[in-house]
């Protein structure tokens, strides 16, 4: 019986898709801070190590699942508020600088949900589309980025969203939904550890299976 295993499977925590998307915040943080906030501020490490701590104590508690329950749901939640630190720092980053905070309904972020973003250059593919759709709709002519040197991309009124107010709304996009799921994974964890018990249980376990063998 699988209760009767003194060290359960354990580990696989690039399967998780919180810890996925934990990650790929992580990457577009590391992006995010480097281009639009000064690196001798402490505002920029703090961003880069909440989003670390996010993605490190989600590999850290599955790891250490294997010997103690407790630990692993200890550092699954310290992801889940290193994270939502990370979503402030983001929140005032809009709220400071004046700029739009998207509602989960704005078209912009239903367009950013169904594309399903793995990696950075999705999102950032994502940030150069709504960036010109924004113009666009502002009566600003649109040129691609490749089209050469020689070709004057035009800058938008101050209420197009730029570059740096859509992948902070990219960023909070998807740290909403990594915190979602490390809620759903601290309640399932505590629920485990309330029914079967840790490490202790199931030496427990296997000890008095062991003596009623002999």
């Amino acid at each position: 019986m699988a209760e009767s295993k003194l060290i359960p499977k354990h580990g696989g925590y690039s399967k998780l898709k919180s810890f996925q998307i934990a990650r790929l915040v992580y990457d577009l943080t590391v992006r995010f801070c480097d281009q639009y906030i000064s690196k001798f501020s402490r505002t920029h490490d703090q961003m880069v190590q909440a989003a670390r701590s996010g993605v490190q104590n989600i590999a850290e508690g599955s790891q250490c699942s294997a010997t103690s329950n407790k630990f692993e749901l200890k550092l699954t939640q310290v992801a889940r508020a290193s994270l939502e630190e990370l979503k402030l720092d983001y929140e005032d980053f809009l709220r400071q600088r004046g700029m739009t905070m998207l509602d989960p309904q704005h078209p912009a972020l239903q367009r950013f949900k169904s594309i399903r973003p793995r990696t950075l250059e999705e999102v950032q593919g994502w940030v150069k589309q709504e960036r010109a759709i924004s113009l666009n709709q502002h009566g600003q002519s649109w040129t691609p980025a490749d089209a050469g040197p020689s070709v004057a991309v035009p800058v938008g009124p101050r209420n197009t969203l730029n570059s740096s107010c859509l992948a902070a709304n990219a960023a909070l996009s998807l740290l909403n939904l990594a915190c979602h799921l490390l809620n759903r994974q601290v309640s399932r964890l505590a629920r485990d550890f309330e029914r079967q018990g840790g490490f202790t249980e199931r030496m427990y376990r296997s000890r008095s299976a062991a003596r009623h063998k002999n």
